[in-house]
């Protein structure tokens, strides 16, 4: 029988989470990427919530699958059959649906979700009861749903679960799990986050999110154990993209980009071994096909990289992708990263500035526009040299010494570009009248106000 397919995704974690060296009260998942391979070098194909999805459950790019921007924004796929979802029901797997989905209209919808992408079930539980800071309660009560749906499900049927859980989405929970509380005193900001009283409380508030999807995960892991299905089971555990501060979530830096990726493939000689070779999520679902030894759909854009779980130092890839075209509001851009350097080009040459509609609100956020947000720049084209300039603050295109570098990162993403038909080459996006988008000078993504939209 064909392994179980097990996906467990975060919203908005980045790596911020204790696999990846942060202080961060996740020792659940800390001790399951004990016993799987952790990715340390895994990103996203688009750093904002749907477009990032899609692009891993299509195995395509955004700009080649259709989600251009936010499904409950009204982008939506090209073609669901196209979904992974539908990929595996052709392969004789039952699709289950419990929780977030983020690439049929709105995130918290399930059951519209749910029949839009074509699950065969969706065990969700009720949410109508919750504030946007209780949605952790219901990624708690889903996970004891899963439990029981464990408990009784076919044993002699492949199944793909996909649990999606809100944390650690805004608005974050007033408290921890168990009224956890995490004091703002003792803790430190990730980069390139200022250490200011402001921006560590707002961060605290981020670790009491974390508590409640590391308990939740617990429950769902315990459950596969105790149910017997964790050697019979590639279990995957992601995100979409960074977390949900200033210059993380919605940026092409790696604070956007980079995901936590950990899977555990049974018998894998990779279980409790790291990664360091570059990987996309969109090289899941091809990966996804070796691992259950089926035929790959011609669609798929990605790279297989299950050789990774056979032994180490196999590298794949020598670059990546990642693209943005809307979030709240229009801001076209494109990066390809190497192992060392990082090129992104901006296209929208009328608004080299912030979109700060595109940074979610936050005490982060107002902390940043009270210090001259609105003035921060960005340039046309930006080059960084990683291993000199981690945090990506320090554009380099305009250097001489390295402009042999620039050209080629300009024309292997050029290549790319042409080779997936990508869209901008031809111009700009224009925007259809389903689509809600934020003008770019926009600050309140929620704005009320008619003039602040397109």
């Amino acid at each position: 029988m064909k392994k179980n397919i097990i996906y467990i995704h975060t919203h908005d974690s980045g790596r911020v989470l204790s696999p990846y060296g942060y202080n961060v009260p996740t020792p659940s998942l800390l001790h399951f990427a004990e016993e799987a391979t952790l990715f340390r070098q895994a990103h996203c194909v688009g750093p904002t919530c749907s477009p990032s999805r899609a692009g891993l459950l299509t195995g395509m790019y955004p700009h080649s699958n259709g989600m251009y921007g936010l499904s409950q924004r009204g982008f939506k796929l090209h073609d669901y059959n196209q979904h992974l979802v539908n990929f595996l029901k052709k392969e004789d797997y039952h699709t289950v649906l419990c929780g977030i989905q983020h690439e049929a209209g709105k995130y918290t919808d399930h059951k519209e979700g749910s029949r839009i992408i074509g699950y065969d079930e969706d065990i969700s539980t009720e949410n109508t009861q919750f504030t946007e800071e209780e949605y952790v309660k219901w990624d708690y009560n889903n996970a004891h749903r899963i439990r029981k749906w464990l408990k009784q499900t076919d044993k002699k049927k492949p199944f793909f679960l996909s649990y999606g859980l809100f944390a650690t989405h805004r608005k974050f929970p007033q408290e921890g799990f168990h009224d956890e509380k995490f004091d703002q005193k003792f803790v430190l900001p990730p980069d390139p986050l200022p250490d200011t009283k402001e921006v560590r409380e707002d961060y605290s508030d981020y670790l009491k999110s974390a508590s409640w999807f590391d308990h939740s995960f617990k429950v769902v892991i315990d459950a596969i154990k105790e149910e017997g299905f964790y050697e019979n089971s590639i279990i995957i555990f992601t995100t979409d993209h960074g977390v949900a501060f200033p210059f993380g979530k919605c940026t092409l830096y790696d604070t956007g980009t980079g995901v936590s990726l950990i899977i555990r493939v049974p018998g894998s000689k990779m279980n409790g071994q790291e990664v360091d070779g570059l990987v996309s999520q969109i090289d899941i679902f091809p990966t996804l096909c070796d691992l259950i030894d089926v035929e790959k759909p011609d669609y798929l854009q990605g790279v297989s990289f299950s050789e990774m779980f056979q032994g180490e130092d196999v590298i794949l890839r020598d670059e990546v992708f990642s693209e943005i075209n809307f979030h709240t509001s229009y801001e076209p851009a494109r990066s390809i990263r190497t192992k060392r350097y990082k090129y992104i080009r901006y296209y929208d040459e009328d608004h080299l500035k912030i979109n700060r509609t595109n940074i979610d609100n936050s005490p982060s956020k107002t902390y940043y526009h009270e210090n001259e947000l609105d003035q921060v720049t960005k340039s046309k084209e930006a080059l960084y040299d990683l291993l000199y300039d981690p945090g990506e603050r320090n554009n380099i295109a305009g250097n001489e010494e390295h402009q042999t570098i620039l050209i080629n990162m300009r024309e292997k993403l050029a290549e790319y570009q042409v080779n997936t038909n990508d869209p901008i080459l031809e111009g700009h996006f224009i925007v259809q009248p389903e689509w809600k988008v934020n003008k770019a000078e926009t600050y309140n993504p929620s704005s009320k106000n008619p003039d602040d939209y397109l």
